[in-house]
């Protein structure tokens, strides 16, 4: 298996967790003592300093087993610094990764252009010989002419190959054969029957290009990182909620460009099931962007995701992100308006509050209205400079005609309003109700926002699990291996004929595929589950929906599509589409020591004073809490500051907040009655 339990007593490694973001480096360990935490600070030129650095502080001398969530494919992607990438389909057909499907996603942008293609017109190669749509030959290929390319690759000093060719999905013999030849020029190959074995050309091309523009940065940065601190067992997040192994990693790195928030949606649903809670909104607010995600029972998926202009159809956490972070910068636009992000002041310089910045960011609008403890920002090893926080406020509040306080409350109101419209996208337009779902905050600035969005969107409550700035790399720690398989089927199905659907057969054969690929990393047949999916929609329709396999699928579909689109058609011809096998290897989970239960009232050596904290409705003395010191059971009333070593959480005045069994805060929120 790819990650479990060990013990130093036995000899067995440590295990650790990494999740490397814009602004941190977050690290955590268990072994024979619990659970050990570390926040350092990215090394954006290369990620991997940090988390070598992370390593020699927190387990130097150890041995370790290691998962790690990367952004180093997603960053290649957007700032277009992947391998020389070629790529190889039907002759007549190596535009298709340039034409799309021809939409402008700015309407009235009159100079609206294109994003560049990570592929060149000059390494786009036709070759005769053709699949049909029922998957038979109606052309050879030509051999001759994949010799001659494969040794143009080498002339051309090409580092990556994508191979995509019309309805490989149904008969993969051209692209093995194409594989196979081209492997030849010492060029690692990508199918696109290995990649995406779905229909749709397009995307299947461009989910195969992208595979193959990340690869190299991808394997190079891991065998790098492998060799700096030779971990026993090394395993990567992947965007699905689960991990894989270092070399599926680097054959297939697409399906880590969400690896680091979907660790955090993970441990999001580990901790709200052990506080009873299964319909969950996730809110990870980090140094650079918020991520939000819905879970109704079960982790959401999609395959719909756009990065950098390219569609990514591999299956994903639903996770929607917007640039609003603690380090999102402040200003005042052309036309007088305030506005916040998407710009970043990231790591390094910062917020003007760590030192070295001078943009004005959320963080130091929060320092400046008192919801931060300055001198135990990162248990105190981390030193924050108020003054310059107050100036550059005070600069910019005269500037704009404004009252500082005003200004700072503004800044925060329009970062909260921007975070309450990332959460609708994934709620109210998909029929959901905000107000039927606890919310968990995580992430370094998540505590200090949470309950001012909640209130927003009327959510009952918020649950803030223990070291939530490091919730994402706690979610890889308990992350079990995940794979994710499917096909296209294309299976009508009339009204009142359902009873014909037979898929048991299709099923099987990916559910063989994935008890092979498990046992291949170790997984014991009885640590296996396989969930079905099926994606379907109505005759004609041009999308999917992803639905859970069952005996009255027809019934699911309809269900499904009346609340997301609020109506259905149970008249209407149906159409199966692809069907997906979602492959689970169970791992061992941490183990953690209850706590033990306290008084309602904390005790007197978890007070650390009070401090006046500014809200919409002016000044309040508020009680400062160590979080360490708290223990289940006890209740604070807001206004409140709970501090700790990875976050800070705030309890306003319409608020309250308990600690539960497990030592997670709870706050419930007092709502505005509607006018």
């Amino acid at each position: 298996m790819a990650h479990t339990q060990k013990n130093k007593a036995s000899g067995h490694p440590a295990h650790v967790a990494i999740d490397t973001g814009g602004t941190f480096t977050d690290l955590i360990m268990q072994d024979e003592n619990g659970l050990q935490i570390l926040k350092v600070p990215s090394t954006p030129n290369n990620p991997a300093n940090a988390v070598v650095n992370g390593i020699n502080r927190l387990a130097l001398g150890r041995k370790i087993d290691l998962v790690h969530g990367t952004t180093v494919a997603t960053n290649a992607l957007l700032e277009r610094k992947g391998a020389k990438t070629a790529l190889v389909t039907n002759k007549g057909f190596t535009d298709i990764i340039e034409i799309g499907r021809q939409n402008r996603t700015r309407l009235y942008d009159l100079f609206y252009r294109k994003s560049t293609l990570p592929v060149p017109r000059r390494l786009r190669f036709g070759v005769s010989g053709r699949i049909d749509n029922k998957g038979q030959e109606i052309e050879t290929l030509d051999e001759d002419e994949l010799y001659r390319i494969a040794a143009k690759l080498s002339e051309m000093n090409v580092e990556a190959v994508a191979v995509c060719f019309l309805f490989s999905f149904l008969n993969t013999a051209h692209e093995k054969k194409a594989k196979k030849i081209l492997e030849k020029s010492g060029v690692p190959v990508f199918c696109s029957h290995e990649i995406l074995a779905e229909f749709r050309e397009y995307e299947r091309t461009a989910t195969t290009v992208i595979n193959a523009y990340v690869a190299p940065m991808m394997s190079s940065y891991l065998s790098d990182m492998e060799s700096r601190i030779r971990p026993e067992c090394f395993s990567i997040m992947q965007s699905n909620g689960g991990v894989i192994s270092k070399k599926t990693a680097c054959k297939q790195p697409g399906r880590t460009i969400l690896s680091g928030p979907a660790g955090g949606v993970a441990g999001a649903f580990e901790a709200g099931k052990q506080a009873g809670f299964t319909r969950l909104i996730t809110f990870d607010m980090g140094g650079t962007s918020t991520d939000v995600s819905l879970i109704d029972n079960r982790l959401s998926m999609s395959v719909e995701t756009t990065i950098a202009g390219f569609p990514v159809r591999l299956p994903m956490i639903d996770i929607h992100t917007v640039g609003a972070g603690g380090g999102s910068i402040a200003y005042i636009d052309a036309g007088g308006a305030l506005r916040v992000g998407p710009e970043s002041a990231g790591a390094d310089p910062g917020p003007a509050c760590y030192g070295k910045g001078d943009h004005i960011t959320v963080t130091d609008a929060d320092l400046f209205c008192g919801r931060l403890v300055s001198h135990r920002f990162l248990g105190g090893r981390m030193p924050i400079f108020p003054d310059r926080t107050e100036t550059r406020i005070k600069d910019m509040a005269k500037k704009a005609g404004i009252d500082p306080q005003k200004l700072a409350l503004g800044i925060l109101g329009v970062a909260n309003a921007t975070m309450a419209k990332a959460i609708r996208v994934i709620s109210v337009e998909k029929g959901y109700d905000p107000a039927e779902f606890t919310m968990v905050s995580f992430g370094g600035a998540g505590g200090m926002h949470a309950v001012f969005i909640a209130r927003i969107l009327r959510i009952p409550r918020v649950l803030v699990p223990k070291n939530p700035g490091l919730l994402s790399a706690f979610g890889m720690l308990s992350s079990d291996i995940m794979k994710d398989y499917s096909r296209t089927i294309m299976k009508k199905i009339e009204p009142g004929r359902e009873e014909d659907h037979k898929l048991d057969s299709l099923f099987a054969m990916l559910e063989k595929q994935a008890l092979s690929d498990l046992a291949a990393e170790k997984v014991a047949p009885e640590d296996i589950r396989l969930a079905r999916y099926i994606d379907m929609r109505y005759a004609g329709q041009s999308y999917e929906i992803i639905i859970p396999y069952e005996r009255n699928v027809t019934g699911a579909f309809h269900r499904a599509h009346e609340r997301l689109y609020g109506f259905s058609d149970q008249s209407r011809p149906l159409e199966m589409v692809n069907i997906r096998v979602r492959a689970c290897g169970k791992a061992e989970k941490p183990a953690f020591k209850m706590p033990k239960p306290g008084k309602k009232t904390p005790e007197p050596d978890a007070f650390s004073g009070s401090a006046p904290i500014l809200f919409e409705t002016g000044q309040a003395r508020s009680s400062i809490y160590d979080r360490k010191r708290l223990k289940p059971n006890n209740r604070i009333k807001g206004p409140a500051i709970i501090f700790e070593y990875s976050s800070t959480t705030i309890i306003p005045p319409f608020a309250a907040a308990e600690l539960d069994r497990f030592g997670n805060i709870l706050i419930h929120i007092e709502h505005e009655r509607p006018a």
